[in-house]
This record gives structure tokens, sequence and C-alpha cells, in this order.
């Protein structure tokens, strides 16, 4: 799993030891160990606070994401971390919609479909185009919780191993692993009682099927 690798290399550059990570999460060093090396789900809690101590987005440790945690890019307040020396960032940030459903059509500022906001760096909102689904079912658990709500980049294309948010016959967008494959794509549930959805070239014309962004960051619900 790619967030083993991950959570082994942030906290080598960040120079702790087991001992230290252990005690910021009141877990043993065992259990610490067993993060890095395990190829099981790790709770989204502790997830949450990795990317605390790391200075980094869960979304980078989760491998949604491959920016954000090198050691140019990671914004890191950690003294001990002098590896990671960008500045951090400002506190200026930006409130983005979270909407309640995404069809064909629908514009993602459209005030009728939004039910929350949440606030994303400045710096992450000058470049791209965001807003927030709320996710409804259990198709993407234990990893997306049915209530909690996923920052998306709008974009029309993604790569395989990306969770998108991809609308299917102009009905409500669904979160999907996606997979690309020579005959067309497969939308990938993570929870394995859900059949993907497999779709040649000519479907995703005729459907059809299209993608309007890929998930970047997941927020809980609380």
């Amino acid at each position: 799993m790619i967030w083993n690798d991950r959570l082994r290399k942030l906290r080598e550059r960040s120079r702790y030891t087991l001992k230290e990570i252990a005690a910021k999460l009141g877990v043993s060093e065992a259990m610490v160990s067993r993060h890095e090396s395990s190829t099981k789900n790790i709770p989204y809690d502790i997830i949450e606070e990795y990317a605390r101590i790391y200075g980094c987005t869960p979304s980078y440790i989760m491998g949604w994401d491959s920016t954000g945690s090198s050691a140019n890019d990671c914004y890191c307040t950690n003294p001990k971390a002098p590896y990671f020396t960008k500045e951090s960032p400002e506190s200026s940030a930006v409130r983005i919609p979270v909407l309640g459903r995404v069809a064909a059509g629908i514009p993602i500022n459209a005030v009728e479909e939004t039910i929350d906001w949440e606030e994303i760096p400045a710096e992450m909102a000058g470049s791209d185009e965001y807003f927030g689904l709320r996710i409804k079912g259990d198709s993407m658990s234990p990893r997306i919780m049915d209530g909690d709500t996923v920052i998306v980049r709008r974009q029309d294309d993604a790569d395989t191993g990306d969770i998108v948010i991809a609308i299917v016959n102009g009905n409500d967008g669904v979160c999907k692993k996606l997979r690309k494959t020579d005959s067309g794509i497969m939308l990938i549930s993570l929870n394995p009682a859900y059949d993907p959805m497999v779709f040649d070239h000519s479907d995703i014309d005729t459907i059809p099927v299209s993608i309007i962004g890929r998930v970047v960051e997941l927020r809980g619900k609380m």
C-alpha cells in the first residue's frame, strides 16, 4: 500500500524515532511499525494525526495526491524536520461550496446545490477550481464513508489509480477509483461488495461517461 512507504519516508525525513511518533499518537511503537509495513487500512483519524505531525495533507499519505509532501513541496512546521525547507503558507483561506450532488449541466457554483462550505488554502484555490462533495452510501468504504466530504479539483481527465468524480448518463456524480484499460475505463468501488462499472470507448461516448474532477483530500465527518 502506498501509505506505508510514505509514512516511513516522512518519519525518516522528519528525523523522528518510532518511539517519538508513538508517543505523539498515543499508541505503541509496534503499532507505528505496523502502520509503516502492514497492508491493512489505517483509520482515517490516525491518517489525519500523521498528517498533522508531518505537516502534509492526508491525501498525500493516502496516495491520492503526488504533491504536497516532498522536500520542496511539503509545508512543515515541525522544528525537528529541517529536511523540509519551504516556508509555511499564509493562513488565508478560501471558502468553496460543498455540494450534495453533481450532475451533467449543473454549474459547480449553483447556489441551490450548496449544502455546506469548506476552506482550502488561498494558494491552492488560486491555481485551479475546487469544490466539495458530500459522499452518500458505502461503496467507497472503508476509506471514504457515508457522510464524509471530499475536496475535488475540477478536471476532465485523470490517471489510473486516482479517485475521481464521474458522471454516468447525466445522473448524479459517482466517486470511484479510476482504472484505464486498452478498451476503455473501469470505475471501481473500494467496497468489494460492489461490482466495477466497466465502459468501453463507445460507451464513454454514447452513454455518456465523463470525469469532472479528481479527489485531492478527504475530510471525514465529525
